[in-house]
């Protein structure tokens, strides 16, 4: 599900779990573990996906037969993997190498920088669409990117961009035109920072990204709650069900 690949210094965690690298508890696991020995063992990381996709996210068929507590349970995990990027002690870049909307987003969110694969691809937190709400924690982390105003346009109605429109509104720091170009410039900005004064450029970073660190320590679990029962209400499961319905017609 994961392939580990060292460029010098800087590792890079490729998810590999076909179709749409969509996430289910056993995916998550492997990611923060991997995740974990990254920020031990390389001096910056990058994550990166399959070609045309970085991750559909949730995986619905496998987490709507869970029970309330299996599911926050997940949701623990899950928002454990976001912190865990979000609070690594090294540069972590996203190669978002194609699609990415809602945990794909989620996820390339919390990182220090987002290079994207120029094609006909959408990113963004479309969870209003597939009856989640969202709770503070996350959608303040897509406000710290590209502003109040901008995160609202966007969260309500549950839209997904494009590569160009996301770089316009700088949700991506750049575009490239090809999947091992896209990885490619994920590395290079590591190793570009890594050539900088080490102990200062850490210093710094730290520094910057306090607003979102605090964020984790303080209200992890009240967003963990809040994902669980919007999951399990009425609403919701009537359209994760129907969602369901329509993939195994389709498939």
């Amino acid at each position: 599900m994961l392939e580990i690949i060292d460029h010098g210094s800087t590792r890079e965690i490729r998810m590999a779990r076909p179709p749409v690298n969509a996430l289910n508890p056993e995916f998550v696991g492997l990611q923060f573990a991997a995740l974990n020995d990254a920020v031990k063992q390389a001096d910056a990381v990058v994550l990166s996906g399959l070609p045309g996709i970085l991750s559909a996210g949730l995986d619905v068929v496998e987490l709507l037969p869970l029970g309330r507590t299996d599911m926050l349970a997940f949701w623990y995990d899950f928002i454990g993997l976001m912190e865990a990027i979000a609070c690594a002690p090294v540069p972590v870049a996203v190669a978002i190498t194609g699609h990415a909307p809602a945990g794909g987003a989620l996820l390339s969110l919390m990182a220090d920088y987002r290079v994207m694969s120029r094609g006909a691809y959408r990113i963004g937190l479309n969870e209003t669409r597939v009856g989640l709400v969202l709770p503070p924690l996350l959608q303040q982390a897509m406000a710290r990117v590209v502003g109040p105003r901008i995160a609202e346009k966007l969260i309500v109605p549950g839209t997904l961009i494009s590569p160009q429109q996301a770089l316009e509104i700088q949700l991506v720091d750049a575009l490239q035109d090809g999947y091992e170009d896209t990885v490619g410039h994920a590395v290079q900005w590591c190793e570009e920072l890594l050539a900088l004064p080490r102990d200062t450029m850490l210093a710094n970073r730290e520094i910057a990204r306090t607003d979102l660190k605090q964020a984790f320590s303080t209200i992890t679990g009240v967003a963990a709650d809040a994902l669980t029962n919007s999951w399990f209400s009425d609403e919701t499961q009537v359209v994760l069900h129907d969602f369901v319905t329509k993939l195994k017609n389709k498939g």
